[in-house]
């Protein structure tokens, strides 16, 4: 062979199939639509891969936001029923230490793993009667469904429906009595100074002798004339004292409204040179 038979162009190698003067193969068929006749990434009739990786990925947020959202429930649950619960004041009867509609957390730590103390503002359940003669506005329907979910996981505080709220003054067997010559209350003997009464009010404008029995509390309330407490229900389940099992907490913390917002302390002082029964 010549070195002019090598540069013949019927001589250079030819794709299978092509002929001479054969136009280019993209040239005949449309975008994405292989020679066969088969579709491609981008031919009519077929989902094209970008689409299917689109719904994989929403299937995998909503996955993972309903992993969050139920995550979220669960510790908002066991934050309530093991750490702390919200409830709403439903009346004065705690003013001013608290007034109506104000929001409080409740320590669930006791009475299950701490003590309770003299002076500590506790939410109980009523221990029968004690909530009779308060009206209650009851919801119906998906309202009552959905406010009956929110308390369950804590997020909606408590209300009056069966919880009351009150300050302790005396503990199982602590004696309790009112009034002395100046009108205060005594515990085991040694008359208090409620520095936490609501100004104006007194520390009770009836007389009671009382010893509080194994396994419950005699609460009385801040506002004195104004708090359906121990004093007034000595005909009820009980006879006016609070079961400790009924205590599902103590109010550590004012959260709402914000202007309010503060912690709560026991005042420790008032009842410093009490003596233990």
């Amino acid at each position: 062979m010549t070195s002019n038979d090598a540069e013949r162009p019927d001589d250079q190698p030819r794709p299978s199939g092509a002929f001479p003067g054969a136009p280019d193969v993209e040239s005949v068929f449309p975008e994405g639509q292989a020679p066969s006749g088969e579709p491609g990434d981008g031919s009519a009739g077929a989902p094209a891969p970008g689409a299917a990786v689109r719904t994989r990925r929403r299937w995998s947020f909503a996955r993972e936001v309903g992993v969050i959202v139920v995550a979220a429930l669960v510790i908002s649950f066991l934050i309530k029923t093991f750490v702390v619960q919200p409830f709403v004041i439903p009346s004065e009867s705690m003013e001013n230490t608290l007034i109506k509609d104000d929001r409080v957390l409740a320590s669930r730590f006791v009475p299950r793993f701490l003590d309770i103390h003299r002076g500590d503002v506790v939410v109980f359940k009523d221990p029968g009667g004690w909530l009779a003669s308060q009206p209650q506005q009851e919801s119906t329907g998906l309202v009552k469904a959905g406010e009956t979910f929110l308390t369950f996981i804590g997020i909606r505080p408590v209300d009056a429906g069966e919880h009351l709220i009150k300050r302790v003054i005396g503990l199982p067997g602590d004696h309790v009595t009112c009034c002395d010559a100046q009108g205060r209350v005594s515990v085991n003997g040694v008359a208090i100074d409620e520095t936490y009464i609501k100004p104006g009010s007194i520390p009770s404008e009836i007389e009671f002798d009382v010893v509080v029995p194994e396994g419950s509390l005699f609460v009385l309330g801040d506002n004195r004339q104004n708090s359906g407490d121990s004093r007034y229900n000595t005909d009820k389940p009980g006879n006016g004292f609070v079961p400790i099992d009924n205590v599902v907490g103590t109010a550590v913390a004012k959260v709402w409204p914000l202007d309010r917002a503060s912690l709560m302390r026991n005042p420790g002082s008032v009842f410093e040179d009490v003596p233990e029964p």
